[in-house]
């Protein structure tokens, strides 16, 4: 069965941090991403991983503030938010792709994906 859960999201005031956690099933993914998404506007790509050799790939918005990493034997992908500010306040969501083809941050290539965690960071 496939299914992707996503934990750890909250609210946080503006420079702290949240770690969100992705538990995947049902398949070996090949790339796993990280995406978020405000009321009224698209779903951007926030973070990217490629499972098998650990490449990883972040949005310009969150270079230096966020990490992406895996544990294998868990199954499990990680958002690391660091320095967190009003802006990142977002629903997040944790997706997962068997066979990438385009662009870590298109959503169309992502087929399976969590129910989202959301992350509130005040001012």
């Amino acid at each position: 069965q496939v299914q992707l859960v996503e934990s750890g999201g909250g609210s946080v005031q503006a420079g702290g941090s949240l770690r969100l956690s992705c538990v995947a099933s049902g398949y070996t993914y090949a790339r796993m991403g990280w995406f978020r998404q405000v009321p009224g506007k698209e779903r951007e790509g926030v973070a990217g991983i490629y499972t098998g050799g650990g490449s990883t790939a972040y949005a310009d918005s969150v270079k230096g503030r966020f990490t992406i990493s895996q544990n294998n034997a868990k199954n499990t992908v990680y958002l690391q938010m660091n320095s967190l500010k009003p802006e990142d306040t977002a629903m997040y969501y944790c997706a997962a792709d068997r066979w990438p083809s385009g662009l870590w941050h298109s959503q169309d290539d992502y087929m399976y994906w969590g129910q989202g965690t959301q992350v509130t960071v005040s001012s």
